[in-house]
């Protein structure tokens, strides 16, 4: 089963569960009741970015997910709850699946990917414009403004993981170049946003890619710079993702080292906001060093 419940988080997931059906059973205030909830739904998302165990963290996630899907099917033209959903089941398949449950991250991106595509279709079909030809689609973006920065960020980042999980599949690859256009509208519109988030994208996405289909490391290894200079240089993640794909793409393996050994040294708490991100960074830094030699490997 994908999502597992420890004895804690069942009892969490009953109790948001009868949250969430009394919101369901009385019509009247049906939309008034699921925005109070929703209320607690930001709370608990901002709790959890300050804690210093993911233990807890993941162990809970799982009652969030089902109350989201709970709320979204009271409300399901609420852009903020798509907005959380998207966000929410990313975050999840990014920072707890691990590379051996692909195919368990590919579900939940593609559910996550879903959610964004919805926050962004009350001005036509996102979905639909992304099918088309990219030119048009380049055009449909022109309509989304600053304040659409939230739904068009993590909308990105699902449909980034959804891709990265299922490369395999002809309807994947074929999106590549749709997602591209909107990771530019992204630093179009605002590339500060989320410690320069658009630019961290826009690194990893070029030094993923092979250079037979656009990638360019010199190019990713800009972007990576000005996300430090905006902020990402206090989001150990981001100094993770710059060894794990500039850094070993490049083949530099002092500067894999000396990145990921940063990371492991360096006050996760210093931004509270920051503080399980950075802590998940840590753990993660120190996976990436155990497998220095295997990266690195010196051919003959």
């Amino acid at each position: 089963m994908l999502l597992q419940f420890t004895p804690a988080g069942r009892c969490l997931a009953i109790c948001l569960g009868i949250m969430v059906v009394s919101v369901a059973g009385c019509l009247p205030m049906k939309q008034a009741r699921v925005g109070a909830v929703a209320l607690t739904v930001q709370d608990v998302g901002r709790a959890a970015a300050r804690q210093t165990s993911p233990t807890i963290v993941q162990q809970g996630m799982p009652a969030y997910l089902m109350l989201l899907d709970g709320l979204i099917e009271a409300a399901p033209d609420n852009k903020e709850l798509l907005i959380a959903g998207c966000q929410g089941y990313a975050t999840y398949a990014s920072s707890f699946l691990t590379d051996e449950q692909s195919k368990e991250a590919e579900i939940l991106y593609k559910k996550a990917k879903d959610y964004g595509f919805r926050a962004l279709s009350s001005r036509g079909d996102f979905g639909r414009s992304v099918a088309g030809n990219v030119q048009e689609f380049d055009q449909f973006l022109e309509q989304y403004t600053r304040k659409d920065m939230p739904a068009l960020f993590w909308t990105a980042n699902a449909w980034a993981g959804w891709i990265s999980t299922n490369i395999s599949s002809v309807e994947a690859v074929a999106d590549l170049p749709a997602l591209e256009v909107l990771m530019k509208r992204l630093l179009e519109l605002d590339d500060t946003y989320n410690h320069g988030g658009p630019h961290l994208l826009m690194g990893v996405y070029l030094a993923a890619k092979p250079p037979s289909l656009g990638g360019d490391l010199a190019r990713s290894n800009e972007h990576f710079q000005k996300a430090f200079a905006l902020g990402s240089d206090k989001t150990l993640a981001a100094k993770v993702l710059y060894a794990q794909y500039y850094a070993r793409g490049a083949g530099n393996r002092d500067l894999f080292v000396k990145t990921l050994k940063e990371v492991q040294a360096a006050s996760p708490d210093e931004v509270p906001d920051l503080t399980l991100s950075n802590v998940m960074a840590q753990e993660k830094a120190g996976r990436l060093l155990s497998k220095t030699e295997e990266y690195f490997e010196k051919t003959p």
